[in-house]
Order: structure tokens, then sequence, then C-alpha cells
């Protein structure tokens, strides 16, 4: 128990930094804060006015940052500049799209990148190793908006079997709309777990009880499978969960390529048209995203490695 409070506590920590932070874009923005506030509508004295009451701006800095962090908490924001829309109904919008590409991508990472990284340390040195390795390369070498342009064009736009833009309505329309857009966003992902998973395997496999295991004549099939695979966890779901959580805030450039209104070009059009209350929702949503996957890794560490729940119950 006294591990996790530590880590609620780191965590709690962080999203009260991170909350300053985000609240400092408007002390920060150019021009004055009411001016900033009213967006596109007419600057006249009753509407600065309302806005400075709205806003808290006639108040001490901390008494400003304390009303705006209560209705955070509640997930008040505020409303939209641009649309008048309450910025919690505008993001809930677009949340579905990218919830469902991330975990569509974090889906293909695993399955492919797991498999073949094992499968590279079970053949080190073999012509399959050096292959899925280049591989993993070359992967890592294209960045997602390439390879979305890349994917777009053969099997969007050159063979027709997938849809070039949008999300779809129905499950399975959705299915087949961000398979493209998963692809692209999973494929240098996959090859980071490659390598992560390879390297693991291959320090796993000099370990003694490794080493003993083999001596007790166990299969090798067992032996990767059954002992390299649970052993290796421990990095796989830190690297998974970070690249889960860059999925959920930094998808941007996928989303933009595939025409998807998702967080990430919600994110883009916000600071565009300078919609700083959805840039501020945004930002602060994006770094509690962050904290709450580490804390969910920390968490699962105990769950997955009796060695680190010993040693957190010894701590």
């Amino acid at each position: 128990m006294a591990f996790v409070a530590r880590r609620l506590a780191a965590a709690l920590l962080l999203l009260g930094v991170l909350s300053v932070l985000t609240y400092a874009l408007l002390a920060l923005a150019p021009g004055d804060p009411e001016q900033v506030l009213l967006g596109p509508r007419p600057s006249t004295a009753e509407s600065r006015a309302a806005v400075r009451a709205q806003y808290h701006l006639d108040d001490p800095l901390p008494v400003r940052y304390a009303a705006w962090l209560g209705d955070a908490v509640r997930g008040d924001f505020g409303a939209s500049l641009y649309s008048r829309e309450s910025v919690t109904s505008v993001i809930a919008d677009r949340l579905p799209v990218t919830a469902g590409l991330a975990g569509y991508a974090i889906v293909l990472t695993l399955a492919v990148g797991l498999p073949a990284g094992l499968v590279a340390a079970m053949r080190r040195g073999s012509p399959l190793d050096r292959g899925i390795t280049l591989s993993a390369l070359v992967a890592l070498a294209i960045p997602p908006f390439a390879m979305s342009i890349l994917l777009l064009y053969g099997f969007a736009v050159t063979l027709g079997w997938f849809p070039v833009f949008g999300a779809g309505e129905t499950f399975a329309e959705r299915v087949t709309h961000l398979t493209l857009p998963a692809i692209a966003l999973a494929t240098g992902q996959a090859a980071v777990v490659v390598r992560q998973m390879r390297a693991a395997a291959l320090d796993l496999a000099g370990q003694d009880y490794m080493t003993f295991a083999r001596a007790r004549g166990v299969g090798r099939a067992r032996y990767w499978f059954g002992y390299a695979l649970r052993n290796t966890a421990l990095p796989v779901l830190t690297v998974g969960g970070l690249l889960l959580a860059a999925n959920l805030t930094g998808a941007l450039f996928v989303e933009r390529a595939f025409g998807l209104h998702g967080v990430g070009e919600l994110l883009v059009s916000a600071v565009g048209q300078k919609d700083l209350p959805v840039v501020q929702a945004l930002v602060l949503m994006g770094g509690a995203v962050v904290v709450a996957v580490n804390l969910l890794i920390d968490l699962a560490y105990l769950a997955v490695d009796p060695r680190v729940r010993h040693g957190a119950v010894a701590a």
C-alpha cells in the first residue's frame, strides 16, 4: 500500500504542476487576456467587462487559478471561443475516434511486435533474425505521416480497398476506415516493440534460471513462449503503455492525413484559431493521460512480477 500511495502522490504532484503550466498559457498569450478570451467576437466595453467577470480577471492570480482549477476538476473548461459550445462536449465528440485509433494501433503493434521480436531472439544470428531486424530499422525510418501517404496512395486510391478519409458510422465502417490509419501509426511502434522484445529476450536468456531451465531439458517452445515471454513482461509493459499514451495524445499527423476528426486534429485547429480554452483542456487532458498510463504501468508491475511486488512491500 505504501508503494501505491507514493505513486498516487507523485501522480497528483505532476498533475498539479501540469495544471499550473496549463493555466500559464493564458498569462503567456500575447495581448490582453480579455481580448484573447473574446476570440472572434466583437470587442466592446460590455463584452470585455463580461469576459473579465466570467474568468475572474480582476482577481489576484492565485484566486483566478484556484477558480479555474476548481472548474477544471469538475470537467468545466468553459466554452470554445470559436463554436461557443462547451469545451467538454467538443472534446467528447472527437474522443471516440482517437480512442478507437489508439486502441486499434496498439493491438496491431503488440500482435506484430511481440512474436516478431521473440522469434528474432530465438533465431539469433540467422537470416530470419537479420531480416526482422532490418525490417524494424526500415519501419523506424519512415515517419507516420509519410507512411500515411504511402498507404493512402497504394491501398485507398490505387487499389480502392479502403476508404480515403473519414471514420465511418457503424462499427464495421469504423474498423474499415481506421485500418490504414492504425497501420500507419503502428508501423514504427511495432518496430520499437520488436527491438525491445528481442533485446529483453536475449538478455533474459543469459540468466541463471534460464540456463537451469535449458539444463532440465525444457522444450524450445516452452522455454521461449513460457519462461521468456512472461519474464520480459516488464519492459514490454513499459513500452506498450507509453506507446498507448502517445497514440492517444500524438496521433495528429495521421488524423490530418486521413481526414479523421479526432483529438489531434482538434488541437491543430484550436491552435490555428487561437481557441485558448480548448487548447488548455487538451494540454491538461494529454498530460493526465500520460500520468494515468504511467500509474497503471506501475500497478501492473505489481501484478505481473512477484519480485517487484515483494520489493514494494519491503519498501
